[in-house]
């Protein structure tokens, strides 16, 4: 269970590190981005197989 939120934290991680470093846009890139990408791997369609 810990080891699917690793993805979250380290991105939590990134963003945190590039907000303390007064880079906030990149940081809201990095989220936007993430968010994107999250919400892409929910709504593709899965990969089906035609059986025959």
């Amino acid at each position: 269970m810990v080891r699917g939120f690793g993805p979250w934290l380290a991105v939590l991680a990134v963003v945190l590190l590039l907000s303390a470093l007064r880079l906030r846009t990149l940081a809201a890139l990095v989220s936007v981005g993430w968010l994107i990408w999250c919400v892409w791997t929910w709504i593709r369609p899965g990969r089906r197989s035609n059986p025959r």
